[in-house]
């Protein structure tokens, strides 16, 4: 007859721990792996590879006449073309973005219009300007259309991108007060806390992807003036490229 188990042989209950968010875990070649699968990280990197060489072109220390600076030229045009091909559908997207937005006001109709129906349009053109780089058909004026439409998107998405942080720093405000209220009745106040840091980070990304649309706008603004002007520098528009990628790169990281 068996005997009934001692109660020190029963196990203890486990041990609850405090969940730890995944992306403290995550292996780097595993995240790695997930962003180069994502057609935006690979255009990214080609995008950082871009203006990395043109910084080196702008800054003139090769001679124009050097093997290198010719190769280096023809790479750089090469990576151009590449990410062309890589938008190839990009402009259904913003035709979901806009299907999707929050328009609350006509003012964000207008911008929103401008915003993915600009980006939208640049998406498709460049469509046709890599089909006639490629030789495959004639395109005329492809590229100033295409310019005129990038710089529209950019008029608009940064309208938008102004109005969303009035948004966080009026929401910001509010949060503020409520946590000086709740101290002052001597309640918790960790989730005002951790609402703040959620809002303090969408901040920081939403002034980040300001200065991106800015850098970006610049280069838009070269395109469709011709490369003329007192702000179409070679360095100065390398380096807001440059800006622009890892910007990008980094938001795509995180996001990935």
């Amino acid at each position: 007859m068996e005997s009934d188990p001692s109660p020190l042989s029963i196990p203890p209950p486990p041990i609850k721990t405090k969940p730890q968010p995944a992306t403290q875990n995550r292996d780097f070649l595993l995240h790695l792996e997930a962003y180069l699968a994502k057609r935006d990280g690979v255009d990214k990197l080609l995008k950082i590879s871009r203006y990395a060489t043109k910084i080196i072109l702008a800054s003139d220390l090769l001679p124009a006449a050097h093997p290198l600076h010719r190769r280096l030229n023809s790479f750089q045009s090469s990576v151009g073309l590449s990410r062309k091909a890589f938008r190839l559908g990009k402009f259904i997207q913003d035709v979901n973005s806009f299907r999707s937005a929050n328009l609350h006001t006509p003012q964000d109709v207008i911008l929103a219009i401008l915003a993915y129906g600009g980006e939208g349009l640049y998406y498709f053109v460049e469509q046709l300007v890599w089909l006639a780089k490629s030789g495959l058909i004639e395109g005329r004026n492809l590229e100033r259309v295409s310019a005129w439409a990038e710089l529209i998107g950019y008029v608009g998405s940064i309208g938008l991108k102004i109005g969303d942080l009035k948004g966080i720093w009026r929401e910001e405000a509010c949060l503020e007060s409520s946590r000086e209220i709740m101290v002052t009745r001597g309640d918790s106040a960790e989730i005002v806390e951790g609402k703040l840091r959620k809002l303090r980070e969408k901040k920081l990304m939403k002034k980040m992807s300001l200065v991106q649309d800015a850098a970006d706008g610049l280069m838009a603004v070269a395109d469709v003036r011709g490369g003329k002007g007192r702000l179409s520098g070679p360095m100065l528009l390398a380096s807001a490229g440059m800006l622009s990628a890892v910007i990008s790169t980094h938001k795509n990281w995180l996001c990935c």
